[in-house]
């Protein structure tokens, strides 16, 4: 295998077989091929895509780079998968929510990806939380918790895990076939019977515009088809933040609200429907009205909360322990007027500035930062309002204070905000 030659092939655009996809992903897991070889080709697919084939190809490479986690008799196995947002918590109330309704929820998460958080990188701001259980624990949680959010283990998916952390730091996070290979594989790892997907569009999404997150959505739902996974995809708005907090421990906190019945209504809403979708494709519900319904019980009645504090302790992590802050200071508005405009992505940075998130590979994380948005699009702002509160460290504080106010566009006419939910790509 020449991986130089293999490199060459997809830089001037020809398509790649198969066996030479194989091959070079065989041999990065191995070590043979450097992360260098590995980001030029990465760079090449981001220039020059992908066939339907390859990208088949590709994701089967990827899985069987490792074990899979057993399909033991049972509930269905099902889980949600994000493409990847600012405040996107939703994973934390959905999968206990999910375990109450009759389904398993064996659930593989990373790490923050670009301007993004990570599931993994929240659940550790809960003190003992473990996130790197092995392929046996996943199961044993699974089984008899109902629900497990995990990494990849060294085992399961290899190759992901490598390549997911390159493209992190090499500019090549939003590219279709890369986004689907690494969802796919991970999730046909999990055995599962159906998969929904949230695909998200706008300013603090991979897919900025709705026709690429419809593109990316119809390439993961054809790709779960043809691997025999039910699957389906709901195309969200995320032009603002999800929810009103970003942040690991603060969205924790937001997620434990959310189980508790309240919280903001744009995450309760995205909950109940990502849930009532993955129901109705496991056949736990008879139509989306049933899926609802069922979900909803679950929050509302406390089970879900408690079904989280059972998944958190049985991951070997303490619900109730403080999850500390940093310090909060307030931004406030220069001009009165209408927020016209946010740069979501901009807010992740500002995130990742103040610690919450990694610039580099290997780079702790700050679990106490974040942010918390005091409006929303459309809203009418005073001068000197707050438009959002930091929780940062002193060293800063003055350079996310900068990059969260450049974010906020405060215009004159009135703005409507996109909806939640675009569309569903069956």
């Amino acid at each position: 295998m020449n991986a130089a030659w293999i490199i060459t092939k997809k830089r001037d655009g020809q398509e790649l077989a198969g066996q030479e996809i194989r091959d070079l992903i065989n041999g990065y897991v191995a070590g043979d091929v450097p992360d260098y070889q590995m980001a030029a080709w990465a760079m090449a697919v981001f220039l020059k895509g992908m066939s339907t084939a390859e990208i088949a190809a590709l994701t089967h490479a990827m899985l069987e780079s490792g074990e899979v986690l057993a399909h033991t008799p049972g509930a269905p196995r099902v889980d949600k998968h994000s493409s990847g947002g600012i405040g996107d918590k939703a994973s934390l109330p959905l999968a206990p929510a999910l375990a109450c309704c009759g389904v398993r929820v064996p659930m593989i998460s990373g790490r923050g990806l670009g301007a993004t958080g990570g599931t993994l990188d929240k659940l550790e701001a809960i003190p003992g939380y473990r996130t790197d259980l092995s392929i046996e624990e996943m199961q044993r949680v699974a089984d008899e918790v109902g629900c497990v959010i995990s990494s990849a283990s060294e085992k399961l998916v290899p190759a992901d895990r490598k390549l997911y952390a390159l493209r992190d730091v090499t500019a090549t996070v939003p590219c279709i076939p890369l986004i689907t290979a690494s969802i796919m594989s991970k999730k046909l790892a999990e055995g599962l019977d159906a998969l929904v997907l949230d695909v998200k569009h706008g300013s603090g999404a991979f897919m900025k515009t709705l026709d690429d997150a419809r593109a990316l959505a119809r390439s993961l739902v054809d790709t779960g088809k043809r691997m025999g996974v039910a699957t389906s995809a709901l195309l969200t708005d995320m032009n603002q933040p999800l929810g009103r907090l970003a942040g690991n421990a603060l969205e924790v906190d937001e997620s434990v609200a959310c189980l508790q019945g309240g919280g903001p209504a744009d995450l309760r809403e995205v909950t109940l429907e990502l849930g009532a979708e993955a129901l109705v494709l496991a056949g736990a519900a008879t139509d989306t009205a049933d899926g609802l319904k069922q979900m909803t019980k679950a929050i509302d009645s406390g089970a879900a909360l408690e079904k989280f504090a059972e998944m958190v302790r049985a991951q070997g992590g303490d619900l109730d322990a403080p999850r500390p802050l940093a310090g909060a200071t307030e931004i406030a508005s220069a001009t009165a007027g209408v927020v016209a405009a946010i740069d979501t992505e901009q807010l992740g940075w500002a995130v990742i500035e103040m610690g919450g998130g990694r610039k580099q590979l290997g780079d702790p994380i700050d679990h106490g930062v974040g942010l918390e948005m005091l409006v929303r699009l459309g809203d009418p702002v005073d001068a000197e309002q707050p438009l959002a509160k930091l929780y940062s460290r002193d060293a800063a504080r003055a350079a996310a204070e900068k990059m969260v106010l450049s974010a906020i566009q405060i215009g004159d006419g009135p703005v409507a905000a996109p909806p939640l939910i675009a569309e569903r790509v069956c």
